[in-house]
């Protein structure tokens, strides 16, 4: 029934545009925490590239170190992956992108006979490789989109443990880095051991302002104070990381909200079309059934009295039509043994809407077939009966409403017998 349809679609629109409303405030909250997070990702970069030079200055003065850190092994039997993803969903493909990345890194290494574990940085990350089977050492969740440097310490610190003792033999970052807030990569990057290249590029002296190379005095040693800072090389490059992905997700977020409110408004516009059509149909199915019912009571406004029914002592009705009592000439005396439509051009049209069922619709049809007195419609025959209720629709009501006898009636009062 239209009227139930559109109630249903009614609180289907007001789901959508509730729906709408959260993620308009998840968008708008998501574009302006991209900005913090912008800013974080730039004030790190100073403290990132400054101790990278620090740690170059010292491998270029002599610090000869014998930290693990610098250590690669041959071959490497086992990688460690730190997968850093967000803890919430409704980013778009942010997860899907490292999660993916990192299983193909995990695929490629089992097909060359290396082993692995993950180290899962995202309650996304745990809940995919989890769910999966993947071999899992570690979780950290919860901070995803506000990172901290104690939360990069934390994963440093059982990372650098982990290559140490031995149980993994080189360690890999996948993660997103932020490249503007319209634009974001997913990326592998190798943590530990450190590249020996990279760590010596340094020319181990500082330039004054007056362009003279100067040289530096380290206390205690390059050695050891190198041995001192490339854990928190590590742990920089981990912060790094965290802060790009931190900002990674939250321009994810902010798209995946905007075109999920551009859709729901798209949405809302079919099912109010839906819903107008549905309540012009069920309009128009009630004029309907009141033009029905008010042709079925039958009749204009100007009949006010009550015609009384019943069978008549003598009608001389038999099947056949005498023309004598309705002027059909002086004298003339005319039988037709046919149905009254016959004796149009004979008698004077009567108004056929006095019987009670017959209106202004009804009468027009009879008229269009010729029937225009009541000694035509008295003159009906039961065949006769059954044809006119069917071109009109109603099937049966002729009978019902005695139509013939109500035309019997009244050609007997406006004639005589």
């Amino acid at each position: 029934m239209a009227g139930g349809q559109e109630r249903i679609l009614r609180g289907r629109i007001r789901s959508v545009q509730a729906t709408k409303k959260i993620t308009r405030a998840m968008e708008l909250i998501a574009a302006s925490r991209i900005v913090k997070a912008q800013q974080r990702v730039a004030a790190a970069v100073p403290y990132s590239e400054q101790i990278t030079e620090v740690v170059k200055d010292l491998a270029a003065a002599g610090g000869a170190s014998q930290s693990p850190l610098l250590a690669g092994r041959d071959p490497v039997a086992k990688v460690a992956y730190i997968a850093i993803t967000a803890d919430r969903g409704l980013c778009g493909g942010y997860n899907a992108g490292v999660q993916r990345a990192t299983e193909g890194e995990i695929k490629a290494g089992v097909l060359s006979g290396t082993d692995y574990t993950v180290i899962a940085v995202g309650r996304k990350a745990e809940g995919y490789f989890r769910f999966r089977g993947y071999s899992i050492g570690a979780t950290y969740g919860g901070f995803s989109d506000n990172p901290t440097y104690a939360h990069a310490k934390e994963i440093g610190q059982r990372v650098m443990e982990m290559y140490v003792s031995g149980e993994v033999d080189r360690v890999e970052l996948v993660y997103t880095r932020f490249i503007s807030a319209g634009s974001q990569e997913v990326v592998q990057r190798p943590l530990v051991p450190l590249d020996r290249q990279t760590v010596s590029g340094g020319d181990g002296k500082g330039v004054d302002a007056a362009g003279v190379a100067a040289d530096f005095e380290f206390e205690p040693d390059p050695g050891t104070i190198l041995d001192t800072l490339l854990p928190r090389y590590v742990e920089a490059r981990i912060y790094a990381a965290l802060l790009n992905a931190a900002a990674s997700e939250h321009a994810f977020r902010q798209r995946a909200m905007k075109s999920a409110t551009d859709n729901a408004e798209e949405l809302i516009k079919n099912l109010s079309r839906i819903m107008n059509r549905a309540r012009q149909d069920s309009i128009t199915t009630e004029i309907m059934e009141i033009v029905s019912g008010a042709e079925a009571l039958g009749g204009d406004a100007k009949k006010h009295h009550t015609i009384a029914l019943g069978p008549l002592a003598d009608d001389g009705f038999d099947g056949g039509l005498d023309l004598r009592s309705f002027g059909a000439g002086a004298g003339a005396t005319r039988t037709m043994n046919t149905p009254a439509a016959a004796a149009v051009g004979v008698l004077e049209p009567d108004d056929i809407e006095d019987i009670v069922g017959i209106g202004p619709v009804i009468g027009a049809h009879l008229r269009e077939q010729g029937i225009t007195t009541f000694a035509q419609i008295a003159a009906w025959t039961a065949q006769d009966a059954t044809r006119i209720g069917d071109e009109i629709d109603f099937p049966g009501r002729v009978e019902r409403e005695n139509w013939i006898e109500q035309a019997r009636e009244l050609q007997a009062r406006k004639y005589g017998n």
